[in-house]
């Protein structure tokens, strides 16, 4: 069987495919990628037995169909220096032996059985599906992703929950200290909903590209496949209910602060260097017109304090937000200013964009800290 196919197609298609594999797995054939030729296509799965990673290219020329499975490393790193053109690869099915011709040299290994390749029971039959445009659901991935869980006690929030309705569309993640709703006002469907495992999502938001090209999700209550440009995602689903997200976001907040993104961001890095490694505490203390921003480790005896102009007439009001979270809050909002509703130290804060995006409505929240004075 032999194939001729461009170098540097095939090498982004490896790296990207191969993406899905885990640093260690319990099938050595789950190392590699199983390739395939059919029609004069070639077809690369990736998988981690959760998750399968498909994308498919055209050949220059083909002498027939066959299949087997490669190493990703060894191939990758065989392939990668190689400067564009076209590659012969050909691979005997009995022996498994493999051969890589290019323009000045050649490359022998050993592959595997192609038909010992577990490929993992996927999306047979979907009872749903929604269509997004790539770059809108990049945007909410993007945004939605650092809040999701890594709790073994609940699983259910360790994914981004769609919660799929007539009107609009959510992508939530919530750890329990912060939370982030994202409703995409211009995708709608069937009333449904699921839960996107992070791999799967930290993928997307790799490899989404940042054009308008549709995406397919077909779902069941099981699993899910992602279709776009020429790659397909089949994954298996979080199974178990999401918490009620609606309930724990506060409608009430009296208090609200009118503050330049940027500055904040970098005041709180700058003030940050100074908070205790062990709570990573940052103050805020609102009074006219004033953000005051502080942090203290009394182990080291250092403190740090900034002052930034804000839009806010209502009486002093001191806060504690761990600082790190709070920077990733802003970071994950992409407007110049951003709107604080806040109402006593104990009780949650809802931070939103000033301006929100066309047909997106973006909250997030965030639990406080408990002061020391």
């Amino acid at each position: 069987m032999k194939f001729s196919v461009s170098s540097t197609l095939l090498c982004n298609k490896m790296q990207i495919v191969s993406r899905v594999q885990n640093s260690k797995n319990s099938l050595a054939i789950l190392n590699c990628v199983l390739f395939e030729i059919n029609g004069g296509m070639l077809r690369l799965t990736a998988s981690d037995s959760e998750t399968t990673f498909v994308t498919s290219l055209q050949t220059i020329e083909c002498d027939g169909d066959g299949v087997i499975a490669i190493d990703s490393k060894q191939f990758i790193n065989a392939i990668k220096e190689i400067p564009e053109q076209p590659i012969s690869i050909s691979f005997n099915e009995d022996t498994l032996a493999i051969e890589i011709n290019y323009q000045n040299g050649k490359f022998n290994f050993i592959g595997q059985n192609g038909h010992e390749f577990p490929i993992i029971q996927g999306l047979t039959e979907a009872n749903n599906t929604i269509c997004i445009p790539s770059s809108t659901l990049l945007n909410g991935i993007t945004r939605t992703l650092f809040a999701v869980a890594d709790n073994e006690l609940r699983p259910q929030m360790n994914g981004v929950y769609f919660d799929i309705t007539p009107d609009y569309t959510t992508l939530v993640a919530t750890d329990g200290h912060k939370l982030v709703r994202n409703s995409i006002l211009s995708v709608k469907g069937e009333t449904s909903a699921f839960i996107m495992p992070k791999k799967p999502a930290l993928m997307l938001k790799t490899i989404l590209p940042k054009d308008s090209e549709d995406v397919i999700i077909s779902f069941n209550a099981q699993n899910a496949k992602i279709e776009f440009a020429d790659y397909s995602i089949n994954c298996r689903l979080i199974e178990g209910r999401y918490p009620n997200y609606n309930s724990v976001i506060p409608t009430d907040n009296p208090f609200r602060v009118l503050v330049d993104r940027s500055a904040f961001i970098s005041a709180l890095r700058r003030v940050s260097v100074s908070a205790s490694a062990s709570s990573s505490l940052i103050k805020l203390h609102l009074e006219s017109n004033t953000l005051t921003t502080s942090a203290q480790d009394i182990d080291f005896s250092t403190s740090a304090e900034e002052h930034i102009m804000c839009e806010y007439d209502g009486g002093p009001l001191s806060i504690g937000f761990s600082g790190p979270f709070l920077i990733d809050v802003l970071n994950s909002i992409s407007c110049q200013d951003v709107t604080l509703e806040l109402a006593d130290p104990s009780r949650a804060g809802v931070i939103v964009p000033a301006e929100q995006e066309e047909n997106e409505n973006v909250i997030m929240l965030l639990m406080p800290m408990m002061l020391q004075d």
